[in-house]
């Protein structure tokens, strides 16, 4: 499909990607755009929603270069609001909602922003507590805040001014090393977006009508929410994560994409409600975020069908590998536990300790570069160095590549255990995978804890079902039986649920922590 760039008289001498995409939303004219419950915005509002907003940011002195802080909900006038911001030429700064206090304090703190935004609505006891703490112009999205409504009709009309400052985004990092940074994405990340739009309009594929529970705080929401209305896509936006909520929409909109973590797909497979849920509409199931053990994959692949697509990225390279309708293929059972290939214009290499690159089949770090890598961390060049290298990105992950190209993640870097009087190196996942195909055996996790004797030594947690009747030696029996003593759990713990980062990912942090205590 091509459509001609439409814009008003005022946004001929931008060169922001956000003209072109209004010259899209202006084509796509009154189709449905973004649903929210009972709230519907078509292209050509979602259009005008962006101009009023940009004329009222501009309005209250948020212009190029601008840091602009947002606290808000999973709500249908964020992405109007991200592309205003981009549109006056401001760096958007996200907080996660779904945070905890503590961390999302100590990014706001980090963000050190010119403006703060909040959503009076749904964010109005933590809006204010930052609006306090922060000391900076505070602005809300719809009344009853301690600032002005942007979402009241500006007095005046947007316009273009020139100016140095590009526009950028800085995302809240998703919890996983206990550590926030703020991932700074330039331009180029959203250009990329429209391109990937653009390729995915000429194959001919489905509309999606994208179902979304990912925050803008975070690369994969931005992706998502982008992606889809850059092809002409209806996005479903919904605040808060129920696996029975969202099977009665994808049934009733007739949904036909969406992206879940490992642990919402298995509480979509749990869930009660699945055996009558009609799937049929579904076209892409996205499963990222983290691994996801090759047993519950196959009760997707028979419950939904070749519809899975299996994706890795981090905020710092939104999608490095995808591995669209997965099967379970006879010829290659080992599949199940990739990642995938190089997504788009993405490269990627293994490196060895030294940096080298090393050959097909050989474990080491997981390089990758894209138009889609993240700039660096905000105002921290240290890291910056640390994470990128000659243009690649290090993304902290252990894998390697099949003859075929297909990449296969082992672990974290920082979740290896090197245990032993040898210093072997133990990795979690293929315990992980081995535990979760044990019958009555849910969930699973394993993190490495301290040992006088061994230095580390792999230690598990496991999520029984209800009613199940499970034996830790008989566990341990197992990982020996498939591996060797050093990789067999030296103790497990039953928990009714694994803790979740605010990504929906393992939080491996807190579960060391909880063994340390």
């Amino acid at each position: 499909m091509s459509v001609d760039l439409v814009v008003g008289e005022n946004l001929e001498h931008s060169d922001s990607y956000v003209v072109t995409a209004l010259g899209l939303f202006a084509a796509y004219g009154e189709r449905p755009a973004i649903v929210a419950g009972d709230r519907r915005l078509s292209y050509a509002g979602l259009r005008a929603q962006v101009l009023d907003l940009a004329a009222s940011l501009q309005e209250r002195g948020v212009g190029p270069g601008t840091g602009v802080l947002v606290l808000a909900g999973n709500t249908l006038e964020l992405p109007a609001l991200q592309l205003a911001l981009h549109l006056v030429g401001a760096r958007s700064m996200w907080i996660a909602p779904i945070a905890g206090r503590r961390e999302i304090e100590a990014f706001a703190r980090l963000s050190a922003p010119d403006v703060f935004v909040y959503d009076p609505t749904s964010k109005a006891v933590l809006g204010e507590r930052l609006a306090v703490q922060l000391g900076v112009p505070v602005h809300c999205l719809g009344p009853g805040g301690l600032g002005p409504d942007l979402l009241q009709p500006p007095a005046g009309a947007f316009t273009a001014e020139d100016g140095d400052a590009e526009p950028a985004t800085c995302l809240q990092t998703s919890g996983t090393t206990g550590e926030p940074k703020l991932v700074h994405h330039r331009q180029a990340f959203y250009e990329q977006i429209l391109t990937l739009a653009a390729d995915y309009l000429a194959a001919g594929l489905p509309v999606l009508r994208h179902l979304s529970h990912s925050p803008m705080a975070f690369a994969s929401g931005q992706i998502t929410t982008f992606f889809n209305l850059f092809q002409g896509g209806v996005l479903y936006v919904e605040d808060q994560w129920d696996a029975g909520r969202a099977l009665a929409t994808i049934q009733r909109e007739r949904i036909n994409s969406t992206y879940v973590s490992p642990p919402l797909l298995y509480q979509l497979l749990d869930h009660p409600d699945l055996a009558t849920t009609d799937v049929t509409s579904m076209f892409m199931l996205n499963v990222g975020a983290g691994p996801a053990a090759p047993s519950r994959l196959r009760q997707a692949i028979a419950r939904f069908g070749p519809v899975l697509r299996i994706v890795y990225g981090l905020s710092e390279v939104i999608v490095v590998t995808a591995q669209p309708g997965l099967t379970e293929d006879p010829e290659h059972p080992e599949r199940l536990r990739s990642s995938g290939t190089p997504y788009g214009d993405v490269r990627v290499e293994i490196r060895g300790a030294d940096g080298h690159p090393l050959q097909a089949g050989e474990t080491g770090e997981i390089y990758a570069t894209s138009k889609l890598r993240f700039a660096g961390y905000w105002g921290r060049p240290d890291l910056t160095e640390r994470a990128i290298v000659d243009g690649w990105v290090r993304t902290g992950d252990l894998g390697y590549l099949d003859t075929d190209g297909y990449l296969y993640v082992v672990d974290r870097v920082q979740d290896t255990i090197v245990t032993g009087a040898s210093n072997w190196n133990v990795y979690c996942r293929p315990i992980e995978d081995l535990l979760q195909a044990q019958p009555g055996v849910r969930a699973a996790a394993v993190v490495g804890v301290p040992d006088e004797e061994f230095g580390e030594v792999p230690h598990a947690y496991v999520v029984r079902y209800a009613g199940a009747l499970l034996d830790a030696a008989d566990l341990r029996e197992a990982v020996r039986d498939e591996f060797n003593d050093m990789w067999v759990p030296r103790s497990i713990e039953w928990l009714d649920e694994l803790p979740l980062t605010s990504a929906h990912k393992v939080d491996k942090v807190a579960l060391r922590a909880r063994h340390a205590t």
